[in-house]
């Protein structure tokens, strides 16, 4: 074994030490592993109560460290260059390998996760569970069962294909299929049952989306420099880019989840709970450290060649953060402080009390607040006006019209969630309705138009590493990958638009998405998706792999529109109320009946077509326009030209469509020709 291997595997006996260390001491301050059983209830045992902390802490490292790995693979090592430019590394190979082995660890750990936590819920010990018929029964009754059942089909189709790919677009899909199996198990926990869930809920998901990437990548790049591998000082200031956006994430999440479970900061010193918070803030602290001294001295010291200093501090640095992890470990299996005021049906539901009767100026002032859709506007705008100020830097014009637009679309967005149109609409169908249409058919015209695929085509720097992707290069691969080719078809996006409202609605699907916050988050994302992919296709700004005609573009909107009228008249001819037990349990006092209500919403989907159809008509028409004037005066530079030249226009432009018509004329004659010999050999 090699000195690189031995201290590949010093290094992680240390983190995984550490971790288990603090998990244990987590647990016993916190109290979860000696909690008293009370006589005539069911006790999981001893096995249960420290086997399920110790699965779920080696789950959550393993799964680290399989993002980890394949982010290695995909992004942090460069590509090939010269005769294999494009192509993976024998590194970024090797660490494809390693992701496999990784995730059939990740989902042992699920598998062990889920007997565990089947044991604990019902309070029998793991052998009369494994032996009885109980874990498959509960598997699919118990949300935590569903999520850890996700974990291991995800973890397990990762590791096949990991064994079998060797290209940066599978990588990269593997490493999104990872990334998004990290969510299901967290949003399960206390989060999903915290006083302001909505909040609690997205400030989870964050938090696991950058801590695994950030760990994980962290400890691939110490492997890296511990095994003595090339192109260390590329891979570290990849990751260091990376871990800082990481830091962030993490911290405003953390502090967001803090404040959503311990209101009075008293309780981070009074509450078990809150100590061992209070715990994982200090290292977050610690890692932070960490994280500026790298940049500040390390990554100079790799840049001069000098990888010493690195290992030893990015060893320490796992270990640190491996600790971080055993310690959230014991946080999450801690119950944190009871509500004191008791909590309404109505705000176990929404996250908020019932808000007052419904007036326009309620609708205007009655905020609330949406942590994913204030996330994703703030992201939006900023990486928007970054790009465009980047550009006038380097001397470059962006036109005004087409920043106004995007602004005003993120605008919309804004009013459709955090206004009081986001606080009436899970309750009233109508207003409900009301934000379907902005976010389905408004919004997505004025995102459009601010054209944000050119302007991050033209602002995106390209990758230092010849042959290498970066973002701009994999923005460009996306746009010409057949993924983007079948779904910008415009058959496939009209359908897409179409028929998701059909099935959404006439389906139980939309009365699971309004019972869960991660349900109503994805079906808020179709409905602006949806309708960005239709009218990108449409209108036609930025690149797309077909160009329709503009008489095609007007065809198509006038064939699509109607539909939209058709589902509005559908509900209003409804005689049973759609979500009828969320709706009832929901009912406000002062409102109308449910299925009136709904009727005002079919009312509403039936005449707000007419809205989106006038602003892309006036558009369509400016586009023709200045289409034809471009073109106009492409046909006079080019007869300038052949003026210049000393040639006719006139005539030139006559002997190339002659020449065009002589062209056709010889093909129609060689392909009867070769019907002739067909013939003739036949007979």
């Amino acid at each position: 074994m090699t000195k690189g291997s031995l201290g590949v595997l010093r290094t992680a006996a240390v983190a995984l030490a550490a971790s288990l260390a603090v998990l244990v001491a987590g647990l016993l301050l916190g109290g979860s592993v000696t909690e008293k059983v009370i006589p005539g209830l069911g006790d999981a045992g001893v096995v249960t109560r420290w086997g399920l902390p110790v699965s779920r802490t080696v789950m959550d490292l393993a799964a680290a460290l399989t993002v980890g790995a394949l982010l290695a693979a995909a992004a942090l090592l460069p590509l090939e260059g010269g005769r294999n430019a494009g192509r993976l590394s024998a590194d970024a190979v090797g660490y494809l390998r390693a992701a496999s082995w990784l995730a059939a660890g990740w989902a042992a750990a699920a598998a062990a996760t889920l007997v565990f936590t089947v044991a604990d819920v019902l309070g029998q010990p793991v052998g009369d569970v494994l032996t009885g018929s109980e874990l498959s029964s509960y598997v699919g009754s118990l949300p935590q069962g569903t999520a850890l059942m996700l974990v291991v089909l995800v973890a397990v189709v990762v590791a096949l294909l990991a064994r079998t790919t060797a290209t940066p677009a599978a990588a990269f899909g593997l490493l999104a299929m990872a990334g998004a199996a990290l969510l299901p198990p967290p949003l399960t926990g206390h989060s999903a049952s915290a006083a302001n869930h909505s909040v609690a809920v997205t400030g989870v998901a964050l938090h696991v989306a950058a801590v695994a990437p950030w760990v994980g990548g962290l400890a691939l790049v110490t492997v890296h420099a511990l095994l003595g591998r090339g192109r260390l000082a590329v891979m570290a200031e990849r990751f260091s880019t990376m871990a800082l956006w990481c830091y962030v994430t993490v911290g405003a999440s953390g502090l967001i989840n803090v404040i959503a479970r311990l209101p009075d900061p008293a309780e981070l010193v009074d509450t078990d709970y809150g100590r061992l918070a209070l715990g994982k803030i200090i290292a977050f602290g610690a890692l932070g450290w960490f994280g500026w001294w790298h940049r500040r001295r390390t990554l100079p010291a790799l840049a001069r060649r000098e990888p010493g200093a690195f290992r030893r501090l990015a060893g320490v640095e796992t270990a640190v953060m491996a600790a971080t992890m055993g310690l959230a470990v014991a946080l999450a299996r801690t119950a944190p402080p009871a509500p004191t005021e008791d909590e309404s049906p109505v705000k176990a539901l929404i996250g908020y009390d019932m808000p007052p009767p419904i007036t326009p100026g309620r609708l205007a002032t009655l905020w609330e607040f949406d942590l994913f859709f204030a996330a994703l506007v703030a992201v939006l705008g900023a990486l928007y006006l970054g790009a465009v100020v980047r550009l006038r830097r380097r001397g470059d014009s962006w036109p005004l019209g087409r920043t106004v637009s995007w602004l005003v679309g993120l605008l919309t967005i804004v009013i459709a969630t955090e206004s009081g149109v986001g606080t009436y609409a899970p309750i009233l169908f109508s207003v409900h309705m009301a934000q379907h249409m902005v976010l389905n058919m408004l919004t997505p015209i004025f995102l459009v138009l601010g054209a944000p695929v050119t302007l991050a085509l033209r602002a995106l720097k390209p990758a230092k590493v010849r042959g290498d992707r970066g973002p701009r290069e994999w923005l460009s691969a996306a746009l010409r990958s057949r993924f983007t080719a079948v779904v910008a078809h415009p058959g496939v996006a009209t359908g897409i638009f179409v028929a998701g409202t059909f099935v959404l609605y006439f389906t139980p699907l939309f009365e699971s998405a309004m019972r869960n916050h991660l349900g109503h988050i994805a079906m808020t994302l179709h409905f602006l998706l949806a309708g960005s992919l239709f009218f990108w296709v449409l209108l036609g700004v930025d690149p797309a792999p077909r160009k329709l005609p503009y008489p095609g573009r007007l065809l198509l909107l006038f064939v699509t529109m109607p539909f939209h009228a058709f589902f509005g008249i559908a509900l209003m001819n409804l005689s049973q109320p759609l979500a009828r037990s969320w709706y009832t349990a929901v009912d406000p006092p002062w409102g109308t009946t449910i299925l009136k209500d709904q009727h005002t919403g079919g009312a509403i989907a039936w005449g707000f077509g007419e809205i989106p159809t006038f602003i892309v008509l006036i558009v369509l028409a400016f586009q023709w326009y200045f289409d034809d004037q471009r073109q106009a005066r492409r046909m006079d530079r080019r007869a300038d030209r052949a003026e210049a030249a000393g040639g006719d226009p006139a005539t030139d432009e006559l002997a190339a469509y002659n020449a065009r018509l002589a062209k056709l004329a010889e093909r129609d004659r060689l392909a009867k020709d070769g019907d002739g010999k067909g013939e003739s050999v036949e007979s």
